[in-house]
Protein backbone atom coordinates (compact mmCIF):
# COMPACT_ATOMS: atom_id res chain seq x y z
CA UNK A 1 0.00 0.00 0.00
CA UNK A 2 2.86 2.24 0.87
CA UNK A 3 3.44 4.57 -1.56
CA UNK A 4 0.75 3.51 -4.16
CA UNK A 5 -2.26 5.62 -5.22
CA UNK A 6 -5.96 4.41 -4.23
CA UNK A 7 -9.61 5.99 -4.61
CA UNK A 8 -11.36 7.48 -2.07
CA UNK A 9 -14.88 6.46 -2.40
CA UNK A 10 -15.48 10.68 -3.27
CA UNK A 11 -13.11 9.50 -6.35
CA UNK A 12 -10.30 11.73 -5.04
CA UNK A 13 -6.79 10.12 -5.20
CA UNK A 14 -5.08 9.12 -2.13
CA UNK A 15 -1.46 7.97 -1.24
CA UNK A 16 -0.26 6.59 1.79
CA UNK A 17 3.16 8.45 2.42
CA UNK A 18 3.69 6.97 6.25
CA UNK A 19 1.60 4.28 7.57
CA UNK A 20 2.42 5.40 10.54
CA UNK A 21 2.72 3.11 13.93
CA UNK A 22 0.75 -0.24 14.47
CA UNK A 23 -1.47 0.40 17.89
CA UNK A 24 -1.95 -2.85 19.93
CA UNK A 25 -3.91 -0.98 22.07
CA UNK A 26 -7.51 0.78 22.05
CA UNK A 27 -7.80 3.99 20.05
CA UNK A 28 -7.09 3.89 16.22
CA UNK A 29 -5.36 0.93 14.41
CA UNK A 30 -2.24 3.22 13.28
CA UNK A 31 -1.02 6.41 14.75
CA UNK A 32 0.98 9.34 13.00
CA UNK A 33 0.66 8.37 9.78
CA UNK A 34 0.91 10.38 7.09
CA UNK A 35 -1.51 10.54 3.77
CA UNK A 36 -1.85 12.70 0.47
CA UNK A 37 -5.53 13.04 -0.95
CA UNK A 38 -5.33 15.12 -4.07
CA UNK A 39 -2.99 17.80 -3.10
CA UNK A 40 -3.14 18.10 -0.21
CA UNK A 41 -0.64 16.44 2.72
CA UNK A 42 -2.59 15.33 6.03
CA UNK A 43 -0.99 13.79 9.15
CA UNK A 44 -3.19 11.85 12.08
CA UNK A 45 -4.57 8.12 12.28
CA UNK A 46 -5.78 5.80 10.37
CA UNK A 47 -8.90 3.06 11.49
CA UNK A 48 -9.41 -0.24 9.49
CA UNK A 49 -12.41 -1.99 9.49
CA UNK A 50 -13.95 -4.80 7.11
CA UNK A 51 -17.09 -3.02 6.38
CA UNK A 52 -17.50 0.62 7.05
CA UNK A 53 -20.08 0.39 9.28
CA UNK A 54 -18.14 -0.99 11.60
CA UNK A 55 -17.06 2.12 12.73
CA UNK A 56 -20.36 3.20 13.73
CA UNK A 57 -20.90 -0.47 15.43
CA UNK A 58 -17.78 -0.70 17.76
CA UNK A 59 -18.89 3.38 19.01
CA UNK A 60 -16.59 5.34 17.18
CA UNK A 61 -18.96 8.25 15.98
CA UNK A 62 -18.82 9.10 19.92
CA UNK A 63 -15.04 8.77 20.99
CA UNK A 64 -13.15 11.25 20.45
CA UNK A 65 -10.02 9.23 20.81
CA UNK A 66 -11.26 9.19 16.88
CA UNK A 67 -11.66 12.41 16.09
CA UNK A 68 -7.93 12.45 14.56
CA UNK A 69 -8.67 9.76 12.08
CA UNK A 70 -7.40 10.87 8.71
CA UNK A 71 -8.56 7.95 6.55
CA UNK A 72 -10.82 4.75 7.01
CA UNK A 73 -9.94 2.18 4.80
CA UNK A 74 -12.29 -0.79 4.65
CA UNK A 75 -13.13 -3.81 2.00
CA UNK A 76 -16.79 -2.96 1.90
CA UNK A 77 -18.09 -0.12 1.58
CA UNK A 78 -21.62 0.11 2.91
CA UNK A 79 -22.08 3.59 4.11
CA UNK A 80 -20.24 7.36 4.78
CA UNK A 81 -18.80 7.83 8.26
CA UNK A 82 -18.85 11.17 9.66
CA UNK A 83 -16.14 12.70 12.33
CA UNK A 84 -18.20 14.08 15.86
CA UNK A 85 -18.15 17.58 13.92
CA UNK A 86 -19.73 16.72 11.12
CA UNK A 87 -17.44 16.26 8.51
CA UNK A 88 -17.29 13.23 6.07
CA UNK A 89 -14.27 11.03 6.99
CA UNK A 90 -12.07 10.14 3.79
CA UNK A 91 -12.99 6.59 3.22
CA UNK A 92 -10.94 4.13 0.66
CA UNK A 93 -11.77 0.57 -0.16
CA UNK A 94 -9.16 -1.92 -0.57
CA UNK A 95 -10.37 -5.58 -2.25
CA UNK A 96 -8.16 -8.52 -2.27
CA UNK A 97 -8.75 -11.90 -4.15
CA UNK A 98 -11.37 -13.86 -2.42
CA UNK A 99 -8.71 -16.60 -2.04
CA UNK A 100 -6.72 -14.55 0.26
CA UNK A 101 -10.13 -14.30 2.73
CA UNK A 102 -10.53 -17.73 2.01
CA UNK A 103 -6.70 -18.10 3.23
CA UNK A 104 -6.61 -15.61 6.16
CA UNK A 105 -9.88 -17.75 7.46
CA UNK A 106 -8.20 -21.08 7.60
CA UNK A 107 -5.24 -19.41 9.24
CA UNK A 108 -7.06 -17.95 12.14
CA UNK A 109 -9.14 -21.07 12.51
CA UNK A 110 -8.86 -22.06 16.70
CA UNK A 111 -6.75 -25.21 16.48
CA UNK A 112 -3.17 -26.03 17.98
CA UNK A 113 -1.53 -26.53 15.25
CA UNK A 114 0.83 -24.48 13.04
CA UNK A 115 -1.38 -23.71 10.20
CA UNK A 116 0.81 -22.63 7.75
CA UNK A 117 2.96 -25.00 8.27
CA UNK A 118 2.34 -26.20 4.43
CA UNK A 119 3.09 -22.76 3.00
CA UNK A 120 6.40 -22.45 5.14
CA UNK A 121 8.09 -23.65 1.71
CA UNK A 122 7.40 -19.93 0.26
CA UNK A 123 9.56 -18.50 2.80
CA UNK A 124 13.53 -18.21 1.46
CA UNK A 125 16.34 -19.61 3.99
CA UNK A 126 17.17 -15.62 4.66
CA UNK A 127 13.78 -14.67 5.34
CA UNK A 128 13.58 -17.29 7.88
CA UNK A 129 16.86 -16.64 10.09
CA UNK A 130 15.83 -12.83 9.71
CA UNK A 131 12.07 -13.18 11.49
CA UNK A 132 14.04 -15.83 13.98
CA UNK A 133 16.87 -13.64 15.37
CA UNK A 134 14.28 -10.89 15.20
CA UNK A 135 11.61 -12.93 17.55
CA UNK A 136 14.52 -14.27 19.58
CA UNK A 137 15.12 -10.53 20.77
CA UNK A 138 11.33 -10.02 20.99
CA UNK A 139 11.14 -12.76 23.63
CA UNK A 140 13.60 -11.31 25.92
CA UNK A 141 12.14 -7.66 25.58
CA UNK A 142 9.16 -9.41 26.37
CA UNK A 143 10.50 -11.13 29.64
CA UNK A 144 12.22 -7.82 30.38
CA UNK A 145 8.92 -6.52 30.41
CA UNK A 146 7.95 -8.62 32.79
CA UNK A 147 11.12 -8.09 35.03
CA UNK A 148 10.15 -4.20 34.47
CA UNK A 149 6.37 -5.08 36.29
CA UNK A 150 8.54 -6.57 39.01
CA UNK A 151 10.45 -3.95 39.72
CA UNK A 152 7.67 -1.57 39.35
CA UNK A 153 5.39 -3.62 42.24
CA UNK A 154 8.38 -3.77 44.16
CA UNK A 155 9.60 0.00 44.08
CA UNK A 156 12.38 -0.24 42.33
CA UNK A 157 14.18 -3.23 44.17
CA UNK A 158 16.06 -5.58 41.77
CA UNK A 159 16.70 -8.36 44.47
CA UNK A 160 12.72 -8.40 44.69
CA UNK A 161 12.54 -8.60 40.37
CA UNK A 162 15.42 -11.26 40.77
CA UNK A 163 13.42 -13.31 43.16
CA UNK A 164 10.41 -13.29 41.24
CA UNK A 165 12.09 -14.61 38.06
CA UNK A 166 14.14 -16.92 39.69
CA UNK A 167 10.81 -18.45 41.63
CA UNK A 168 9.45 -17.88 37.97
CA UNK A 169 12.16 -20.03 36.50
CA UNK A 170 12.19 -23.11 38.91
CA UNK A 171 8.14 -23.43 38.18
CA UNK A 172 9.54 -24.56 34.59
CA UNK A 173 6.07 -23.29 32.83
CA UNK A 174 4.60 -25.71 34.62
CA UNK A 175 3.52 -23.94 37.80
CA UNK A 176 5.65 -20.49 36.81
CA UNK A 177 2.69 -18.32 37.58
CA UNK A 178 2.42 -19.77 41.10
CA UNK A 179 6.04 -19.89 41.83
CA UNK A 180 5.89 -16.03 41.37
CA UNK A 181 3.01 -15.01 43.31
CA UNK A 182 4.78 -17.14 45.91
CA UNK A 183 7.79 -15.21 45.87
CA UNK A 184 5.68 -12.20 45.40
CA UNK A 185 3.67 -12.71 49.06
CA UNK A 186 7.25 -12.87 50.67
CA UNK A 187 8.87 -9.67 52.18
CA UNK A 188 12.90 -10.02 51.18
CA UNK A 189 13.50 -8.07 54.58
CA UNK A 190 11.73 -10.64 56.96
CA UNK A 191 13.21 -13.66 54.85
CA UNK A 192 16.78 -12.33 55.49
CA UNK A 193 16.31 -12.50 58.92
CA UNK A 194 16.03 -16.58 58.89
CA UNK A 195 18.64 -17.38 56.35
CA UNK A 196 20.64 -19.10 58.55
CA UNK A 197 18.20 -21.29 59.59
CA UNK A 198 16.71 -23.36 56.68
CA UNK A 199 13.60 -25.21 58.86
CA UNK A 200 12.55 -21.50 59.41
CA UNK A 201 13.18 -20.51 55.82
CA UNK A 202 11.37 -23.73 54.28
CA UNK A 203 8.45 -22.83 56.43
CA UNK A 204 8.09 -19.41 55.35
CA UNK A 205 8.17 -21.28 51.90
CA UNK A 206 6.00 -24.15 51.92
CA UNK A 207 3.85 -21.65 54.55
CA UNK A 208 3.24 -18.87 52.32
CA UNK A 209 2.78 -21.48 49.24
CA UNK A 210 -0.43 -22.76 51.37
CA UNK A 211 1.01 -26.53 51.66
CA UNK A 212 1.41 -26.56 55.30
CA UNK A 213 -1.47 -28.00 57.35
CA UNK A 214 -0.31 -29.48 60.94
CA UNK A 215 -3.25 -31.98 60.61
CA UNK A 216 -1.30 -33.76 58.16
CA UNK A 217 1.81 -35.81 58.13
CA UNK A 218 1.74 -36.44 61.94
CA UNK A 219 4.43 -38.97 61.64
CA UNK A 220 7.05 -36.85 59.82
CA UNK A 221 8.72 -34.70 62.90
CA UNK A 222 10.10 -32.10 59.97
CA UNK A 223 6.68 -31.31 58.40
CA UNK A 224 5.28 -30.63 61.96
CA UNK A 225 8.04 -28.41 62.91
CA UNK A 226 7.74 -26.13 59.49
CA UNK A 227 3.99 -26.02 60.90
CA UNK A 228 4.56 -24.71 64.10
CA UNK A 229 7.47 -22.22 62.91
CA UNK A 230 5.08 -21.10 60.23
CA UNK A 231 2.21 -20.25 62.65
CA UNK A 232 5.11 -18.19 64.51
CA UNK A 233 6.52 -16.26 61.36
CA UNK A 234 3.17 -16.03 60.04
CA UNK A 235 1.53 -14.11 62.83
CA UNK A 236 4.87 -12.02 63.38
CA UNK A 237 4.94 -10.93 59.94
CA UNK A 238 1.45 -11.13 59.34
CA UNK A 239 1.77 -13.44 56.58
CA UNK A 240 -1.16 -14.64 54.49
CA UNK A 241 -0.45 -17.78 52.28
CA UNK A 242 -1.18 -18.21 48.63
CA UNK A 243 -4.14 -20.42 47.80
CA UNK A 244 -3.24 -23.97 47.54
CA UNK A 245 -5.28 -24.45 44.32
CA UNK A 246 -2.64 -22.46 42.68
CA UNK A 247 -0.19 -24.71 42.23
CA UNK A 248 -0.77 -27.75 39.56
CA UNK A 249 -0.26 -31.56 40.67
CA UNK A 250 -2.31 -33.62 38.24
CA UNK A 251 -1.08 -35.90 35.51
CA UNK A 252 2.60 -34.51 36.92
CA UNK A 253 5.39 -36.60 37.27
CA UNK A 254 6.71 -36.90 40.84
CA UNK A 255 9.73 -34.85 39.81
CA UNK A 256 8.14 -32.06 38.36
CA UNK A 257 6.27 -31.62 41.52
CA UNK A 258 6.32 -28.10 43.18
CA UNK A 259 7.78 -29.57 46.74
CA UNK A 260 11.69 -30.36 46.32
CA UNK A 261 11.61 -26.91 43.80
CA UNK A 262 10.18 -24.98 46.67
CA UNK A 263 12.75 -26.49 48.82
CA UNK A 264 15.38 -25.11 46.29
CA UNK A 265 14.42 -22.21 46.23
CA UNK A 266 14.51 -21.21 49.72
CA UNK A 267 18.50 -22.90 50.08
CA UNK A 268 18.62 -21.05 47.03
CA UNK A 269 17.49 -17.64 48.54
CA UNK A 270 19.80 -18.92 51.81
CA UNK A 271 23.03 -19.16 49.63
CA UNK A 272 22.40 -16.41 47.08
CA UNK A 273 20.69 -13.41 48.51
CA UNK A 274 22.82 -11.11 45.93
CA UNK A 275 22.19 -13.47 42.95
CA UNK A 276 21.30 -10.18 40.48
CA UNK A 277 25.19 -8.51 41.50
CA UNK A 278 26.76 -12.22 40.47
CA UNK A 279 24.55 -12.46 37.58
CA UNK A 280 26.36 -9.55 36.46
CA UNK A 281 29.40 -10.11 37.86
CA UNK A 282 29.91 -12.86 35.60
CA UNK A 283 29.10 -10.74 32.17
CA UNK A 284 27.67 -13.47 30.70
CA UNK A 285 30.24 -16.05 30.97
CA UNK A 286 28.70 -19.36 31.08
CA UNK A 287 31.54 -21.10 32.84
CA UNK A 288 30.90 -18.71 35.69
CA UNK A 289 27.07 -18.63 35.36
CA UNK A 290 26.16 -22.68 35.41
CA UNK A 291 27.92 -22.96 39.26
CA UNK A 292 25.87 -19.70 40.49
CA UNK A 293 22.31 -22.37 39.99
CA UNK A 294 24.40 -25.67 41.55
CA UNK A 295 22.59 -24.93 45.24
CA UNK A 296 21.93 -28.07 46.90
CA UNK A 297 18.40 -29.47 48.36
CA UNK A 298 18.45 -30.13 52.26
CA UNK A 299 19.32 -33.91 53.08
CA UNK A 300 15.54 -34.01 54.44
CA UNK A 301 14.92 -34.35 50.61
CA UNK A 302 17.73 -37.05 49.81
CA UNK A 303 14.64 -39.45 49.63
CA UNK A 304 11.79 -37.44 49.36
CA UNK A 305 9.74 -35.72 46.29
CA UNK A 306 6.73 -34.83 48.39
CA UNK A 307 6.24 -34.41 52.74
CA UNK A 308 5.99 -37.43 54.84
CA UNK A 309 6.78 -40.42 52.77
CA UNK A 310 10.75 -41.74 51.96
CA UNK A 311 9.92 -45.03 49.94
CA UNK A 312 12.05 -44.16 47.87
CA UNK A 313 14.83 -46.80 47.73
CA UNK A 314 17.36 -44.40 45.77
CA UNK A 315 18.38 -41.09 46.92
CA UNK A 316 17.06 -38.39 44.75
CA UNK A 317 20.04 -35.94 43.15
CA UNK A 318 20.38 -33.44 45.68
CA UNK A 319 21.01 -30.23 42.94
CA UNK A 320 19.32 -29.48 39.32
CA UNK A 321 20.22 -31.41 36.27
CA UNK A 322 22.49 -29.72 33.92
CA UNK A 323 19.66 -29.36 31.50
CA UNK A 324 17.44 -27.81 34.21
CA UNK A 325 20.23 -25.06 34.47
CA UNK A 326 20.47 -24.72 31.25
CA UNK A 327 16.93 -23.49 31.36
CA UNK A 328 17.30 -21.27 34.55
CA UNK A 329 20.22 -19.39 32.40
CA UNK A 330 17.44 -18.94 29.15
CA UNK A 331 14.92 -17.85 31.21
CA UNK A 332 16.40 -16.15 34.61
CA UNK A 333 19.96 -15.41 33.76
CA UNK A 334 19.37 -14.07 30.35
CA UNK A 335 16.43 -11.78 31.20
CA UNK A 336 18.20 -10.16 34.32
CA UNK A 337 21.14 -9.14 32.63
CA UNK A 338 19.43 -8.13 29.48
CA UNK A 339 16.84 -5.95 31.55
CA UNK A 340 19.67 -4.80 33.64
CA UNK A 341 21.20 -3.75 30.57
CA UNK A 342 18.31 -2.27 28.95
CA UNK A 343 17.80 -0.22 31.75
CA UNK A 344 21.10 1.10 32.68
CA UNK A 345 22.13 1.91 28.36
CA UNK A 346 24.87 -1.10 28.74
CA UNK A 347 25.11 -2.33 25.27
CA UNK A 348 28.02 -4.78 25.97
CA UNK A 349 25.73 -6.27 29.04
CA UNK A 350 22.91 -6.69 26.53
CA UNK A 351 25.03 -8.07 23.86
CA UNK A 352 26.24 -10.59 26.81
CA UNK A 353 22.73 -11.39 27.15
CA UNK A 354 21.96 -12.22 23.83
CA UNK A 355 25.02 -14.76 23.73
CA UNK A 356 24.17 -16.48 26.61
CA UNK A 357 20.90 -17.97 24.56
CA UNK A 358 23.55 -17.96 21.53
CA UNK A 359 25.42 -20.15 23.11
CA UNK A 360 23.71 -22.51 24.66
CA UNK A 361 21.72 -25.43 23.21
CA UNK A 362 18.18 -25.14 21.75
CA UNK A 363 15.23 -26.71 24.25
CA UNK A 364 13.43 -29.88 24.36
CA UNK A 365 9.85 -29.57 23.87
CA UNK A 366 6.74 -30.10 22.28
CA UNK A 367 6.60 -26.59 20.35
CA UNK A 368 10.40 -26.97 19.18
CA UNK A 369 9.14 -30.34 17.94
CA UNK A 370 6.30 -29.27 16.18
CA UNK A 371 8.24 -26.80 14.14
CA UNK A 372 11.22 -29.32 13.79
CA UNK A 373 8.46 -30.97 11.91
CA UNK A 374 7.39 -28.56 9.54
CA UNK A 375 11.65 -28.22 8.87
CA UNK A 376 12.42 -25.13 10.59
CA UNK A 377 15.49 -26.11 13.37
CA UNK A 378 17.02 -24.47 16.28
CA UNK A 379 20.79 -24.30 16.31
CA UNK A 380 20.60 -23.11 19.75
CA UNK A 381 18.60 -21.69 22.76
CA UNK A 382 18.31 -18.07 20.81
CA UNK A 383 16.67 -20.29 18.27
CA UNK A 384 14.06 -22.35 20.27
CA UNK A 385 13.03 -18.61 22.28
CA UNK A 386 12.14 -17.47 19.51
CA UNK A 387 10.51 -20.37 18.18
CA UNK A 388 8.37 -20.82 21.01
CA UNK A 389 7.65 -16.99 21.24
CA UNK A 390 6.39 -17.52 17.64
CA UNK A 391 4.10 -20.36 18.50
CA UNK A 392 2.46 -18.33 21.65
CA UNK A 393 2.43 -14.53 20.58
CA UNK A 394 1.92 -14.84 16.87
CA UNK A 395 0.26 -18.78 16.09
CA UNK A 396 -2.17 -18.87 19.17
CA UNK A 397 -3.33 -15.60 19.07
CA UNK A 398 -4.23 -15.60 15.38
CA UNK A 399 -1.67 -12.79 14.36
CA UNK A 400 -0.54 -13.92 11.31
CA UNK A 401 -1.24 -10.62 9.66
CA UNK A 402 1.89 -9.19 12.02
CA UNK A 403 4.11 -12.57 11.42
CA UNK A 404 6.15 -12.65 8.45
CA UNK A 405 6.22 -16.21 7.82
CA UNK A 406 1.77 -15.79 7.40
CA UNK A 407 2.69 -12.33 5.31
CA UNK A 408 3.99 -14.80 2.80
CA UNK A 409 1.78 -17.45 2.65
CA UNK A 410 -0.92 -14.58 2.61
CA UNK A 411 1.32 -12.17 -0.23
CA UNK A 412 1.06 -15.60 -2.24
CA UNK A 413 -2.67 -15.72 -2.44
CA UNK A 414 -2.24 -11.87 -4.13
CA UNK A 415 0.28 -12.46 -6.20
CA UNK A 416 -1.37 -15.97 -7.68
Amino acid sequence: MLGISFSLDSGERVRVIDPGTLNRDSGPDFFNAKVKIGEKTWAGNIEIHLKASDWNRHGHSADPAYDNVILHVVAVSDTQIKRRDGSTLPQMRVTLPENFYKTFAYLTQVNSEIRCGSGLRLVDALRRADWIETLSIERLQHKATRIEESLRKSNGDWNAACFATLARGLGFGLNGIPFEMLAESINLNHLRRHSDNIVQMEAIFFGQAGLLDPMLFKGDMRYQIMCREYQFLARKYSMHPIPKTAWKFSRTRPQNLPYRRIALLAKAMTESPDLLNRIIETEGDEDLLRPLFKWSVDPYWSRRMTFGSDAQTEANPPSLSEGSINILLINVAAPLLYTYALLHSDHNLKEAAIGILTGLPPEKNAIIRSWQQLGINAKDAGDSQALIHLKKEYCEKHECLRCRFGQQVLRATIND
